[in-house]
């Protein structure tokens, strides 16, 4: 590995831990001090999935046209802006400020970082790079989210926004030096006319679509994360937990997504296999109900990690096939953010919705996302049938 691609690395685990604590904790924030409940914070999660879907897909076609470094630069400043803005106004107009100015921003890096990853690679390369960027960033987010709330708890509610300013006016700090070194423009060059690997030639449906099918699985894996993230807090409150219990409690499943990177990073069998993509789905739709729907400790335990083990699978394809299939990596990760950015919105508005037209049933929320979550799944289904 070239000390450029170490240094991509190291970028895309800052990033994760300052996205991850601010993205995730903020829902407490706005809980403890705003008094947001289940309904308020599924629609500020689907206000940030509005956000992120053209914002991702412009940071895409900027990371291809500009360049990746010019676009993570422009992410890493805009979103340190908008932590500095949040840090001085301490009112709820300034947490949405932001919000919104870090969804923007954080969408100018992850394309880049991903197109980053694989550049100048080809074949057993681009898969090992894959899967390294991937255990980076998940378990940079499992450590984040494991001690966020001993973090929030001890240094209190403003280290939101001055912690992740911190790390963002780093990375801004690094890429530029990562730009003035030679070794910038020593990545080998692509391939001319770059091909899907072998075990794409030999399935019933062509390479594009399972690339179809991941983009449409991977949306319905962030429904039904975020609608899940968003509820933390009050679910946390249902079983007695403190901030930083909960951080304890519910970061199994971004550990047991970690595992799930690991296994499928060595493992390379799921390739290009529906059986694979279809099994996590359904495991994804009975761990999240669980989750939502559960009382006890020690199946909230397994559901996670089945729900771990489910988002991470159809998380990999999507990228695995993005970058694997076509030429243009940094507007295929742009893509493949904006189908994040798609679950993001849907799902906590769902249940926004449906706590809003059944209030007197508290679990209305995790009926209508498990409906939507099912309509994605005949969807899977209607694409591998229709070849």
């Amino acid at each position: 590995m070239t000390r450029q691609k170490a240094i991509g690395f190291l970028l895309a685990g800052l990033n994760t831990f300052a996205c991850s604590y601010f993205g995730n904790y903020v829902f407490f924030l706005l809980q403890q001090q705003h008094g947001f409940g289940n309904r308020e914070n599924l629609l500020t999660c689907a206000l940030h999935g509005l956000l992120y879907v053209p914002a991702a897909w412009a940071g895409g076609r900027f990371a291809e046209r500009r360049g990746l470094t010019a676009s993570m630069k422009a992410g890493f400043a805009g979103m340190a802006v908008a932590m500095v803005a949040g840090g001085f106004l301490n009112s709820l107009a300034g947490v949405m400020l932001a919000l919104v100015g870090w969804t923007i921003a954080m969408c100018f890096t992850w394309p880049a970082l991903e197109a980053f990853a694989t550049q100048g690679e080809s074949g057993d390369g681009m898969k090992r790079m894959v899967g390294i960027y991937n255990v980076v960033w998940s378990g940079c987010g499992g450590v984040m989210y494991f001690a966020g709330g001993m973090v929030f708890e001890g240094l209190g509610a403003r280290s939101l926004f001055w912690i992740p300013a911190g790390l963002f006016a780093l990375q801004y700090a690094l890429t530029h030096w990562l730009e003035s070194q030679p070794l910038c423009s020593a990545l080998p060059a692509p391939p001319k006319q770059q091909q899907p690997e072998e075990a794409a030639l030999h399935q019933p449906v062509p390479p594009q679509t399972f690339l179809r099918m991941a983009w449409l699985a991977n949306p319905f894996a962030y429904i039904a994360i975020n609608s899940f993230l968003a509820v933390v807090p009050g679910r946390s409150a249902e079983l007695g937990l403190s901030v930083a219990q909960s951080g304890w409690f519910w970061a199994v499943w971004f550990l047991a997504r970690v595992g799930s990177f690991v296994l499928l990073w060595q493992w390379g069998g799921w390739h290009y296999r529906f059986r694979w993509m279809l099994a996590a789905f359904i495991a994804l739709i009975g761990a999240y109900a669980v989750l939502l729907l559960g009382k006890s400790f020690t199946v909230l335990l397994a559901a996670q990690v089945v729900f771990g083990l489910a988002t991470g699978l159809l998380y990999y394809a999507s990228l695995f096939y993005s970058m694997d299939v076509g030429e243009t990596k940094g507007e295929h990760g742009g893509i493949h953010e904006a189908a994040i950015g798609l679950g993001i919105c849907l799902g906590p508005a769902v249940g926004a919705a449906a706590l809003y037209l059944a209030p007197a049933q508290p679990n209305a929320g995790a009926f209508g996302v498990t409906t939507l979550l099912l309509v994605g799944l005949a969807g899977l289904v209607g694409l591998r049938v229709r070849r």
